[in-house]
This record gives structure tokens, C-alpha cells and sequence, in this order.
């Protein structure tokens, strides 16, 4: 949605300035790897993408990286059951999408709808970083364990 203001100068050609412009946040596809990032370092990941990034981010979940954490929570080992829990309570904070899996792998089923929608996918997953920015997908990171980065251009 725009505001603009209408001026005509001495000529009479019209001339249309933007006031204001609402923006619309900007969506970012989490991996799983991705919530798990607070428990390594001390990092809130919700406001550094927000720095990153400079603008608002809606966060999404994809529902079979959701699935993926809940297979976690499951595990026999005690500190893993621990860390997938707490990524759960994390992944509360993002827009859950409900994806169908048509016998694809979890990183699969990001990778196309990273592409599709033209979103940038929050991952340390070392392969899947590398397939998403062989189509051309930003990456956003951990780097050097204290901080985010982004591998490409987001428009």
C-alpha cells in the first residue's frame, strides 16, 4: 500500500512522490540445523536476521522440518531429546506451512520451495547450502561461530 502526494509544478506536468511505502516482511525458510544454533553459541536468531537483513522477517517452518524436530525429541540420547525440545519451543516463534512430501528427503523439500517462492533458507547444513547456491537461492549462516552471513543477493 502507498501514500502519495500529487504536486503539479508551474508547467502543469504532474509529478507523484511516495511518502510512505508499507513493506512486507521478508520470508526466511528455517532448516532444522538452524534453531539449533542458540544452543551452540549465544544468539538470539530471531533479531540477528532481523539486523542481517535490515528489515522485517516473517520466519517460516516448513512442516516437515517440524517433523524432523519431533522425530528428534524422540531419540534414546538424553542431550539430543534436550536440544530438539528446546528447538521446538523455538520453531513456536515461525509461521508453520504445511508442505507435502512426495517421496523427497527434508532438505529436498526445502530446496523447492526455496526456489519456487524465491526466499533465502536460514542452514549450516554444509550440502544443502552448497545445492541452494547452485540454483541461486541465498544462504543465510552461522559464521565463525558468533555471527550470521548471507551467501547471495536477496531482492
Amino acid at each position: 500500500m502507498f501514500n502519495c502526494a500529487i504536486n503539479f509544478n508551474y508547467t502543469g506536468a504532474r509529478r507523484v512522490a511516495v511518502l510512505s511505502r508499507k513493506a512486507e516482511p521478508l520470508k526466511v525458510i528455517l532448516d532444522s540445523n538452524a534453531l539449533f544454533v542458540p544452543l551452540e553459541v549465544k544468539l538470539d536468531i530471531f533479531e540477528a536476521l532481523r539486523v542481517l537483513l535490515n528489515r522485517n522477517v516473517e520466519f517460516v517452518l516448513l512442516s516437515p522440518v517440524k517433523h524432523e524436530l519431533e522425530l528428534l525429541v524422540a531419540e534414546k540420547e538424553v542431550k539430543l531429546r534436550r536440544q530438539a525440545a528446546f528447538a521446538l519451543r523455538l520453531a513456536e516463534k515461525c509461521h508453520l506451512v504445511a508442505v507435502e512430501a512426495h517421496g523427497e528427503t527434508v532438505d529436498d523439500i526445502v530446496l523447492r520451495v526455496a526456489q519456487s517462492w524465491g526466499v533465502p533458507v536460514f542452514t549450516n547444513d554444509r550440502l544443502l547450502r552448497r545445492r541452494l547456491r547452485d540454483i541461486s537461492v541465498p544462504v543465510i549462516y552461522l559464521r565463525q561461530k558468533s555471527r550470521l552471513d548471507i551467501d547471495g543477493l536477496i531482492s
